[in-house]
């Protein structure tokens, strides 16, 4: 690597620590607020959770049928809810496939007592061990509708000996919004205290990507602060704090199960692990039910397709709290984002996302034009200057001082600037990135064409050189999948890098020789979306260059 990318890359990286320093790093006094917060947790007198159930080797389909079930159904999902402990736990996404060409849709919720049990179960818990409470086993009855649908809730209740009756009603929108009003009626004449509850379990941890830029696991917002908790961590360590406001969920790279806690209301969030992954709150300050009275909480569970769109619609209409960072933007948030809708933009205008990249990166070309154009005339003229610079280093090759003089004063009469090369870069290593986060983490880009063999966009080119591209009848391993499209980049970089001065140093000019080779390699398996942004902006750039270098002259002595 010559000079001036080392001198880019460093540049860079201590850019992206001060931007995160001064942007996204916790403060000392959040730091405080955070540590007291989870003192606060550990000697609260709020009553525990209990779950436990034992896992059976048994289908998700055996599992729906043994116990009876509400059906709910809208244009986005359908499954059902167990009567037993009145649990969501039958979900599945309607317009989204397993696989591009197969026909089985995206099953996320499944009951609780198989293998990849994954459920939501909303509630109450007392501190009074007399009280008889419904629980994991409990049978609930339904009230009139049967059926649940936009506009046709469902009620659910049981009543246990002591005189008091619980209710849950669930409301279900267009979308993916369960609104659950839970409701306890005292016919006794006691007074009882009670926490309402929500916790999404899961008995095994998913498949994941384990790619840094991409977080799956527990999530939450907490009074503004983002939490992020890796399965394996949480493994190992347990996380509480209390709240005001927010968020819990657990997340997928392109679903999420959330719950949203009764508004302006102190709870507990707690991340932990005991035999199943578990994201829960409870309400910090108990409710009090008076003889003959009832008292209710209400609770938002969203299990979603993370459509960008939809989200941003929850998060705003429902007023949650940066529930849009459900989708992981990554530190550069405000530019990642932007830049998706940027592509978004082109795409409903052009019906194709892969036409909406190109787009794009023509218009990040006239963006940056004048500032790539001070940058290649700069090497333009290096490119020009470099037999007097071969010269210089001959006559002064036993005193590096005046050679550094020499070439200095060389520069300042040229008028040229030897580090203006790292311009290109900085240029497009931010959209280089962002593109390549919102291919990776947007379900926009899920299984959307291109032409020809790019069936999506968010996958690697499927071709390979060493079958010819599909001539010969042989399937490569992974590891040689290097497709058209990453050979082509890897051609657009040869010939861009014909265009450059060539290192003075013959190690480097080696390494230089094999470096289009080197990154056709590792920029195979990226998706295919940014091996065509990457390939478009290197053919622009070697047009402008080829202009701009037709243009320069520079007389030398």
């Amino acid at each position: 690597m010559d000079t001036k990318n080392i001198v880019a890359a460093i540049s860079l990286s201590a850019a992206v620590i001060i931007l995160y320093s001064l942007f996204f790093a916790p403060t000392t006094e959040q730091i405080k607020k955070n540590q007291q917060q989870i003192n606060k947790t550990q000697n609260s007198d709020t009553p525990i959770i209990e779950e436990d159930e034992k896992i059976k080797e048994i289908t998700r389909e055996v599992a729906i049928e043994s116990s009876q079930r509400i059906k709910f159904k809208n244009n986005n999902i359908e499954g059902s809810i167990s009567l037993v402990g009145a649990i969501i736990d039958d979900l599945i996404f309607k317009n989204y496939k397993k696989t591009l060409n197969g026909n089985d849709n995206i099953i996320l919720l499944n009951p609780k007592n198989i293998n990849k049990g994954y459920y939501v179960d909303i509630g109450w818990v007392t501190n009074d061990k007399n009280i008889d409470l419904p629980n994991s086993k409990t049978v609930w009855k339904v009230e009139g509708n049967k059926n649940l649908s936009p506009g046709n809730p469902v009620t659910f209740s049981w009543t246990n000996d002591q005189g008091i009756s619980f209710e849950k009603e669930i409301n279900i929108d267009e979308k993916f919004l369960f609104t659950i009003n839970q409701k306890i009626l005292n016919k006794s004449d006691k007074i009882y205290t009670f926490y309402p509850y929500g916790q999404i379990l899961r008995n095994e941890s998913p498949d994941v990507t384990n790619f840094y830029i991409l977080h799956e696991g527990l999530i939450g917002v907490l009074d503004e602060q983002l939490i992020e908790e890796d399965y394996d961590d949480i493994i190992e360590k347990k996380f509480s704090q209390t709240a005001n406001s927010g968020w819990i969920g657990i997340t997928d790279k392109y679903w999420i199960t959330s719950i949203i806690p009764d508004a302006n209301k102190e709870f507990r969030a707690d991340f932990s692990y005991k035999d199943k992954f578990k994201a829960s709150f409870i309400q910090t300050n108990p409710i009090e039910v008076s003889s003959n009275s009832e008292i209710n909480s209400l609770t938002k569970v969203i299990i979603a397709a993370k459509e960008v769109d939809v989200i941003d619609r929850y998060a705003e209409n429902l007023k949650i709290n940066k529930f849009d960072l459900a989708i992981d933007w990554g530190w550069f948030y405000f530019f990642t984002k932007n830049f998706f809708f940027a592509i978004d933009y082109f795409f409903k205008l052009t019906g194709n996302f892969g036409v909406a990249i190109i787009l794009i990166t023509i218009c990040i070309r006239i963006l940056f034009f004048p500032l790539a154009n001070y940058s290649f005339r700069s090497m333009a003229k290096m490119k020009v200057l470099q037999p007097e610079m071969t010269r210089l280093k001959e006559l002064h090759k036993d005193d590096k001082m005046k050679l550094q003089q020499a070439m200095m004063a060389l520069y300042k009469k040229e008028k040229v600037n030897p580090i203006s090369g790292c311009l290109p870069i900085f240029i497009q290593i931010p959209f280089f990135f962002a593109i390549y986060k919102v291919l990776f983490v947007t379900l926009e880009m899920r299984h959307q064409p291109f032409f020809g063999w790019i069936k999506d966009l968010s996958e690697r080119d499927p071709t390979s050189i060493f079958n010819l591209f599909g001539l010969i009848p042989w399937d490569p391993p992974s590891f040689l999948l290097i497709g058209i499209w990453p050979c082509l980049m890897g051609l657009t970089m040869y010939f861009q890098q014909k265009l450059n001065p060539t290192p003075p140093d013959p190690i480097q000019q080696k390494i230089f020789m094999f470096f289009p080779l080197f990154l056709t390699i590792i920029l195979a398996p990226f998706p295919s979306g940014l091996v065509i942004y990457w390939t478009i902006n290197n053919v622009l750039t070697m047009a402008q260059q080829i202009v701009i270098m037709k243009k320069t002259t520079v007389k030398t002595v």
